[in-house]
């Protein structure tokens, strides 16, 4: 039943992108040395991601799910979905999949400079991340999903945006990762009540109290995102005081209160790029609005994104943010 639902759904893949493959479960286990625990490079409640090399050389990551119950497999026929409409240089790539064992696997490439979380947060390793560097990841970023909104053959909702889910290939190109959670919008439809699902931290207070999910839900979790490129703070943490464990809520009174040199990271702002920083934590506080009407949308985002790219190569003037400015109520 899974491996003819699976074919159907290979065999109605866009015929000018690659077909995904359909691995052996032999061949896999031969990639990962027969999973080996050495090859584990991510694990999370689903199960583990291997490293894993196939005959002709490629490095792919192999996402094994844990034996478990029709969820996973309905998650799994979920992400295939979801995976066979995508083809953007800044979402991380389905190779194939396999159908043979009890739960399934899938087969991305391989990334191999690991989460953006891992570069800003790990103690040495934010030094190699300089502003220009995270604004051009910002943008690619904010590309992708605006992509998942709009440029797909139905509109797609991430659900689970945040820089865990941002990887970075040699070049430190942003890939977008992790579409086991993400949702198809019908067309007819702009919005869908569902369970709460998301990272704390990250989630949409409207989402939240309402389970009504939008795309501005993820607009919302790519603010915060953007908070942690500018502050290099991460989204929570306990060991701030009460009023600052939210980075969403301290950043958005930081802005407000004209306090946003309090919470910068002094590493990556001075003189040259001050009027830009401040331009970006502008429209970080507008995608951080608690209502999301009162948020731009993904497109809007990335547009604003790639004016700062542009201004700095081409002098282009950027106008979405001061024709856009809003105050957003940090409490609903």
């Amino acid at each position: 039943m899974l491996q003819q639902r699976l074919s159907d759904l290979l065999s109605l893949r866009h015929q000018h992108l690659e077909t995904a493959k359909i691995f052996t479960a032999e061949e896999l286990k031969r990639a990962t040395n027969n999973y080996d625990e050495n090859g584990v490079i991510g694990e999370r409640g689903y199960g583990k991601v291997y490293k894993g090399i196939l005959p002709d050389g490629q490095k792919v990551a192999i996402k094994k799910s844990k034996i478990g119950d029709q969820s996973q497999i309905e998650q799994f026929i979920n992400e295939i979905t979801i995976l066979l409409q995508i083809d953007h240089r800044n979402v991380v790539k389905l190779v194939g999949c396999c159908l043979e064992i009890e739960v399934p696997l899938l087969v991305y490439e391989f990334i191999a400079n690991g989460t953006l979380f891992h570069h800003i947060h790990e103690k040495g390793k934010a030094s190699v991340l300089p502003w220009k560097l995270r604004l051009r990841i910002a943008s690619e970023t904010a590309e992708a999903l605006a992509y998942f909104h709009t440029a797909t053959y139905t509109p797609i909702i991430h659900r689970d945006v945040k820089t865990s889910n941002i990887l970075l290939d040699e070049n430190y190109t942003a890939k977008v990762s992790d579409s086991g959670a993400s949702m198809l919008i019908p067309t007819n439809q702009n919005q869908l009540t569902t369970f709460v699902q998301g990272t704390l931290g990250y989630l949409d207070p409207e989402y939240f109290h309402s389970n009504q999910l939008t795309e501005k839900s993820d607009v919302y979790s790519f603010g915060v995102v953007l908070a942690e490129l500018l502050t290099s703070k991460k989204p929570v943490s306990f060991d701030r005081p009460g009023g600052e464990r939210s980075l969403a809520m301290l950043f958005v009174s930081a802005v407000e209160e004209d306090r946003l040199h309090h919470v910068l990271d002094g590493d990556i702002v001075d003189e040259v790029n001050a009027e830009e920083v401040k331009k970006v934590a502008d429209l970080a506080k507008m995608c951080l609005c608690v209502k999301g009407k009162e948020r731009p949308n993904m497109k809007e985002v990335a547009y604003e994104l790639k004016g700062l790219i542009n201004l700095d190569k081409h002098g282009e003037k950027v106008i979405f943010v001061e024709k856009k400015m809003n105050t957003c109520l940090i409490h609903p």
